[in-house]
């Protein structure tokens, strides 16, 4: 062989070996999503965590989904803020019709379809619950509470659980769940009006605790639907045993983490951050100047995990050590929902996570496939 050509071999031979590294080095760089999207194997059973990849994406192009729940099935419901509710099966395929569109739905700013939740008599009742945002007359905006039976695939006999909370462009709340008491709570904006979070006979800026049908807990302090005051927009609420944990959204920052107790005053809008005052809580913890913009939150393992919007987290408090960790910093955008799986037939704890973006809500940077709902191996991060 002519030098000429041993000199061309060994200079493709360094080419190829260049073009490998560099494919191995910025598949590296990205953010590893597998898109395998089974929730489930054979035998009915979650997959563990010690096979789960960190991210699996489970539903690509949704438009801003709020709010998810899992029924015994294990298929998922999910609210998209315009109205629409849509549905994962078992299997991982999303539904590309929706299974229901809320017709008197207002999406407009902050407001729109919102949260969900089934009841937990759901098996024998099929009892599931939204809350979105409507206008009662012009230009009035209010939210409500509905139920609807879900069985067959459909909705019907629609039921106003609770009416006419305040709404507004922004600061509308809307996280609805049952909690270990058996009581649905419900958390609700200022509408921004920040007077009427101090309010007792106002249902902004609270958390309400009702009955199954809409009624007053019977133990609620003031004799109303409410349990606690002085909130100006939370849209995350966990159980961790019996201890309600909340986040809420503060003035551009000084978000916060609260522990929340029958009958309190959370300050909004007299303190905040680490303000203090008689009769008045101070949070667990707040975001300072920084911002998370936290939204829905869950108890897992000692932690509690909370979604940021413009903080671009998922963020982990753990109980124990007081320490806050912040996961995903900008790796896949705004954050809005985050749920614990269902447990499988035998019992035992999914201890995965399930979080939507909300980069299609006007304040974000959607790429081609957003929205998206993901699975988090929490092991993992």
């Amino acid at each position: 062989m002519s030098n000429n050509k041993r000199l061309l071999f060994i200079a493709l031979g360094v080419l190829l070996i260049l073009s490998i590294v560099y494919a191995n080095f910025t598949q590296k760089s990205r953010p590893q999503i597998s898109t395998n999207t089974t929730l489930l194997d054979s035998a009915g059973v979650n997959e563990t965590q010690a096979n789960d990849p960190r991210l699996t994406t489970l539903a690509v192009n949704l438009e801003i989904p709020w709010a998810l729940v899992f029924l015994p099935d294990k298929n998922i419901l999910f609210t998209e803020r315009p109205g629409r509710v849509r549905i994962i099966d078992s299997q991982g395929v999303l539904n590309p019709n929706p299974v229901a569109t809320i017709e008197d739905v207002k999406h407009f700013g902050e407001g729109g379809l919102l949260g969900i939740t089934i009841h937990p008599n759901f098996s024998n009742n099929h009892f599931v619950y939204f809350y979105y945002t409507y206008s009662s007359t012009g230009n009035d905006t209010l939210n409500r509470v509905v139920r609807f039976k879900f069985e067959n695939s459909a909705f019907s006999e629609k039921t106003i659980i609770v009416d006419k909370i305040p709404g507004a462009l922004f600061h509308n709340g809307g996280r609805i769940k049952f909690g270990p008491d058996g009581f649905l709570y419900i958390t609700t904006g200022d509408s921004q009006n920040p007077s009427l979070a101090q309010n007792k006979n106002s249902l902004a800026g609270k958390i309400l605790r009702v009955t199954s049908d809409g009624n007053p807990a019977p133990d609620n302090p003031f004799g109303n639907l409410v349990f606690s005051f002085g909130h100006r927009n939370p849209q995350g609420i966990t159980w961790e045993g019996n201890t309600l944990w909340e986040t809420e959204h503060g003035a551009s920052t000084l978000d916060e983490l609260n522990v929340i107790e029958k009958g309190k005053n959370y300050g909004w809008p007299v303190i905040s951050g680490n303000q203090t005052r008689n009769g008045m809580e101070t949070p667990v913890m707040n975001s300072g100047f920084d911002t998370w913009a936290p939204s829905g939150t869950v108890f897992l393992n000692g932690s509690i995990f909370f979604a940021g919007l413009r903080g671009q987290a998922l963020f982990e408090y753990n109980i124990e050590s007081k320490i806050l960790t912040s996961h995903l910093k900008g790796e896949i955008g705004r954050i809005r929902e985050v749920v614990v799986g269902p447990a499988s037939q035998r019992g035992e704890p999914d201890n995965l996570l399930y979080i939507t973006t909300s980069n299609r809500d006007g304040r974000g940077a959607p790429d081609a496939t957003d929205d998206k709902i993901i699975r988090v191996n929490p092991n993992k991060l």
